[in-house]
């Protein structure tokens, strides 16, 4: 962290600005908003996945990019033996590291940020400056306005990253069409993934409220959304019915915010059906503990919802928004 400390503020004033990981006063709040924004004025995506990213990094040009911003010898020499630690499995067997950083180091996304400065964001810059990007860490999606700019791209770039030793993951990396009411030509791939988000058409509306049509958007992805409801599922609420509710959302609330604050700022609707799930589970959970409750869902969901509107700070999605309403309570 000493070493963190020291090597942030002599290399941050060179990073892109549209460069999100890992840095001060940036989020992926703000990539993802960034990249919603230039969804809606450019047609096409190209959605890159570098293949095995933190594992292929090369040492050389690694310490090549570091030794241009940094000058202290001691820290030059501790990089070069964090790098190069071995690392041991489970079995106790140790392997060399010969190429990559250590995941899960606090130095790791700094050096991380340095090496993908040079080798795509400087390089964007210089061989394709009219085409934006948005890159958290590897996890980059760049914007052209024509499936053949997107093509040629896709080419220049992997030409690019196998100068510097790396590849694009072919199986996940796509040309996405950004389909919208506007733009209504046929194409294979017309969603992505970025950050826990899936970006994909979705109706919306004027701002008046009157008019439907069909726009670019970010929410929760499959996926994100399948580990909350595995997570939920993992809490085993049923078997703790010895508890009291209160200090079941004492113990939940800090994980039910964490997805709330970050999954719930775009594509409400989305999230609010995981929400649903999280209100139909504690319905359940009071369907098990009372008796009077016992094989009634839709009276254990009345009781829910009689709760939530009573004492809305209970539990941090209700306070939210992101209450049970007084409705048939369906199969959990």
């Amino acid at each position: 962290m000493t070493a963190v400390l020291l090597i942030q503020p002599q290399v941050e004033p060179y990073f892109h600005e549209d460069s999100y990981g890992y840095r001060p006063n940036r989020s992926a709040h703000d990539a993802v908003a960034k990249a919603q924004e230039r969804c809606w004025q450019y047609a096409w995506v190209l959605d890159m996945d570098i293949s095995k990213f933190f594992d292929t990094i090369d040492h050389k040009l690694l310490m090549k990019a570091v030794e241009k911003h940094i000058k202290e010898k001691w820290i030059l020499l501790y990089i070069k033996r964090w790098i190069k630690v071995p690392y041991e499995k489970l079995n106790e067997e140790r392997t060399e590291r010969i190429m990559g950083v250590p995941q899960g180091s606090v130095i790791g996304p700094v050096l991380a940020n340095l090496f993908l400065h040079y080798t795509f964001d400087k390089w964007m810059v210089i061989n394709h400056p009219k085409i934006p990007f948005e890159r958290y860490a590897d996890d980059t999606i760049c914007h052209c306005r024509t499936e053949e700019e997107a093509q040629e791209l896709s080419k220049s770039v992997n030409a690019r990253l196998e100068q510097c030793s790396l590849k694009l993951n072919e199986e996940k990396t796509k040309i996405v069409y950004c389909k919208t009411s506007k733009r209504t030509q046929d194409y294979t791939n017309i969603m992505f993934d970025f950050l826990g988000f899936t970006f994909r058409p979705r109706p919306a509306r004027d701002k008046k409220q009157r008019v439907t049509f069909t726009s670019f958007l970010p929410a929760i992805s499959r996926k994100s959304a399948q580990k909350v409801r595995d997570e939920i599922k993992a809490w085993k609420l049923y078997n703790l019915q010895q508890l009291k509710l209160p200090v079941i959302a004492k113990m939940k609330n800090p994980v039910i915010a964490g997805w709330v604050n970050y999954y719930g700022k775009f594509g409400r609707t989305e999230f609010l059906k995981i929400m649903e799930h999280l209100n139909k589970t504690l319905a359940r959970w009071a369907m098990k503990k009372f008796d009077s409750l016992k094989y009634d869902r839709n009276k254990s969901f009345y009781w829910l919802a009689d709760i939530a509107h009573k004492e809305r700070n209970l539990f941090y999605h209700w306070r939210q928004g992101f209450i049970p309403y007084q409705k048939v309570c369906q199969k959990v």
